[in-house]
């Protein structure tokens, strides 16, 4: 068994473990990508509506991406950026979601009103 101070690592070594190397950064965002396009088109094909709201996507990338196919959703989730962002760059929508188990609903539907006024993203 081992002892208290052999269990704990160094903060050193802790930094090291925590720290992803960039291949391993990469995997992440194309597993990522991969995750993300197949819930989004399944968002869309059960209600468009609600999938353009909740993804916060325009209609005509709603469209784009309930027509690709398997082969370009690998293609596209196989790249090394980010294919989502996070929508609520809002320190008071960011506060209302993090909290929301401590004061009941009312701070996520909060955050879900103020979302839904923020326009969605256009493609250029």
């Amino acid at each position: 068994m081992k002892s208290c101070s052999e269990a704990q690592a160094s903060p050193l070594e802790t930094k090291l473990e925590r720290k992803m190397n960039t291949s391993d950064m990469q995997a992440e965002i194309k597993e990522l990508n991969l995750t993300y396009l197949i819930l989004a088109q399944h968002m869309i094909h059960e209600d468009k509506t609600a999938a353009i709201f909740r993804l916060g996507i325009s209609q005509q990338s709603a469209d784009i991406l309930a027509d690709l196919t398997s082969s370009q959703v690998m293609r596209m989730a196989g790249s090394n950026v980010l294919l989502c962002r996070m929508r609520c760059d809002s320190r008071l929508i960011l506060e209302r979601l993090a909290n929301h188990g401590k004061d009941g609903a009312m701070p996520q539907s909060h955050a879900a009103i103020l979302l839904a006024g923020m326009p969605a993203e256009e493609m250029t």
